[in-house]
């Protein structure tokens, strides 16, 4: 049974992901082999593939900065929201056999009527290096009540993976 629709920002009472990677890495693949042809040598290859590499490294990291401003603007539309960092704590991410990263938000709700929460998870690799934002939001939290949601990340993952949040609007 889904909660009935109470007003407000419709867009901010869903999950919303944003794919920060998998484009430019198939366009930097596509490059890679639309480079290689049976005149190639190799040192011309690695050369063109050493490209690729580098040009998939900043598209990745253009694609997470897109994503996070995105993710601000979004948060900073939801009407009568309050900041509410303080209130909402993440778990240490596990991957799944997916190769997804997943985390458990977990929002308080300190305001003495219903509220919901939207919660903006950045994704650091172990050098602190954002690798990926979701936002994830919690619906319906009771005054005085926790209530949590999971974070998943939009694309595979691996390694040392954390998880923080960076933005939380209770509204």
């Amino acid at each position: 049974m889904r909660p009935r629709d109470r007003g407000g920002n419709r867009a901010a009472r869903h999950r919303a992901r944003w794919a920060t990677g998998g484009p430019a890495l198939a366009l930097a693949v596509g490059a890679l082999l639309a480079g290689c042809d049976s005149y190639s040598s190799p040192t011309d290859t690695a050369s063109k593939a050493e490209s690729a590499v580098g040009s998939i490294a900043s598209q990745a990291s253009e694609a997470v900065e897109s994503a996070t401003a995105e993710a601000g603007r979004r948060l900073d539309d939801i009407q009568g929201g309050v900041d509410a960092k303080g209130d909402v704590k993440v778990t240490t991410p596990d991957i799944g056999s997916d190769g997804r990263a997943r985390a458990e938000v977990t929002a308080h709700n300190t305001d003495d009527s219903e509220r919901s929460f939207a919660v903006q998870v950045n994704f650091t690799d172990a050098g602190g290096e954002l690798v990926d934002t979701v936002i994830v939001t919690v619906d319906h939290v009771q005054p005085g009540d926790s209530a949590t949601a999971t974070a998943r990340s939009t694309h595979d993952l691996s390694g040392e993976i954390r998880a923080r949040v960076a933005q939380a609007v209770r509204y």
